[in-house]
């Protein structure tokens, strides 16, 4: 029986669910919760790809060693898909409300064979261009885009009181694909060559798109037109959360991505460290979870308050490292960097749809089921769509990050200068969420109000 059939209504044509009520206890217990983990586990799938090849230039950058690239210039390599696919995020936010999210999972699948085809003709021929090399760098920022309609699309899967760990999972196994391609490529390039850091993907990324086309689904519940989900552009929340999630996210993608080049850089004798590079991006994904279950249970604006406190402490840790020359405690105070960041991914996350439910209830009258239901879908829409915006601004910070360390040590052979200026704007952000959501509510009110106020 299909899942609009046990819902009572007809079924739709192309795997579309024409009737979807997660925060019903009784459809979600019934029906809901096995649908949505399918769509969990294939979007989850999806997503990893899209990070894999989003950040596979972060470990082909230490290989280029025979073209002579500075080390600003490889710096630029690293940060350039970060930026792509920052901006690439706003329209993939909106695709599967147009188009469905099952639809567009496959095709934002597939659209990752351009980077990894691409990939190998750079690299497969000795007289390529710098320039050759910064476009196609480039087109690794479509999977970045994915995170965005992913994220968006899960979040109409699962109700209000399960979406910090859903979506807390969903992004952990995205961020993943950071850890997957620094752990694996250094090998499959050893084995087979730079070319093969792009052609190993392809299988599985076909396989992501048959999964998708053959077991997701769309929600017809989810689908909006993109003027009603532009409106959140004008909201003060959105922008609030943009900045705190270049905090974050941001942080996450930028550290991870800028790990192996730093290492190699900064401590040239040590290059057996650039073996477990790694190790930060699987943190700072493993405990993104655990980010969004902390803002389950304590209120996402409290988490992300001592989050921002222990980043800014652990980036002075990263610089005596490297004042002291100590390659581990470098390396130890990084974990703690990224594991940090990984932490406030899930706690700004489970922030955003509390906020926007919260607005959307605000003037509903007590007792008044029709209306509170009809504002629960308002505030889950602006959500979504609040999510991709706010994603999108994020991850630029990835592309910040990577600049900063390029340009700090093209002009002072350091990284000190990047590290001081990010720590400062951690001290911003904290006081941006206590400003914003702590001030006025404290913090030993409700773990509700301190996550969605104001």
């Amino acid at each position: 029986m299909s899942v609009t059939e046990a819902a009572g209504t007809a079924p739709a044509k192309g795997r579309w669910i024409s009737e979807w009520r997660p925060d019903d206890p009784g459809f979600w217990v019934g029906t809901g919760a096995r649908v949505a983990r399918r769509n969990l586990v294939l979007s989850i799938l999806a997503e990893h790809l899209g990070f894999t090849l989003w950040t596979v230039w972060s470990i082909v950058a230490v290989e280029l060693g025979a073209y002579r690239f500075s080390t600003d210039q490889l710096f630029w390599i690293v940060a350039l898909p970060n930026l792509v696919g920052s901006a690439l995020r706003v329209p993939y936010t909106f695709a599967p409300a147009v188009f469905g999210g099952r639809n567009w999972t496959v095709v934002s699948a597939l659209l990752l064979l351009v980077p990894a085809v691409l990939l190998a003709v750079a690299v497969g021929d000795p007289g390529t261009p710098y320039w050759a090399f910064l476009a196609i760098a480039a087109t690794a920022g479509l999977g970045g885009g994915n995170f965005a309609s992913s994220m968006a699309n899960i979040s109409h899967f699962y109700p209000q009181s399960r979406q910090g760990w859903a979506l807390g999972l969903n992004a952990a196994g995205g961020n993943i694909g950071v850890s997957s391609v620094q752990l694996l490529m250094p090998i499959v390039i050893g084995a087979f060559g730079l070319a093969a850091a792009g052609l190993f993907w392809v299988p599985f990324i076909l396989a992501a798109a048959v999964g998708a086309f053959a077991f997701m689904d769309n929600l017809t519940v989810a689908k909006t037109a993109p003027r009603e989900q532009l409106k959140v552009i004008g909201r003060g929340q959105t922008w609030i959360m943009s900045i705190l999630y270049i905090g974050t996210f941001g942080s996450f993608i930028g550290y991870s991505t800028a790990f192996p080049l730093l290492l190699k850089s900064q401590f040239p004798g040590e290059a057996s460290l650039v073996t477990y590079a790694f190790a930060g991006s699987l943190l700072g994904s493993l405990v993104r979870p655990l980010g969004g279950r902390l803002s389950d249970r304590l209120g996402g604006a409290r988490v992300t308050f001592v989050n921002f406190a222990a980043m800014a402490g652990a980036l002075l840790l990263v610089r005596s490292g490297l004042e002291a020359r100590s390659p581990h405690l470098f390396f130890g105070a990084y974990l703690l960097l990224i594991a940090a960041s990984g932490v406030g991914n899930g706690s700004t996350y489970r922030m955003i749809p509390a906020i926007f439910r919260a607005k959307a209830l605000e003037g509903v009258a007590p007792g008044d089921e029709a209306a509170r239901r009809k504002a629960l879908v308002i505030g889950r829409r602006d959500a979504s769509a609040a999510i991709g915006i706010i994603s999108a601004v994020g991850a630029f910070g990835g592309f910040f990050i990577n600049r900063g360390f390029g340009a700090s040590i093209a002009s002072t052979g350091g990284a000190g200068a990047a590290l001081m200026a990010f720590a400062a704007f951690y001290v911003g952000c904290l006081a941006l969420t206590w400003f914003c959501y702590l001030r006025t509510v404290g913090l030993r009110l409700a773990p509700s109000l301190a996550a969605a106020r104001p």
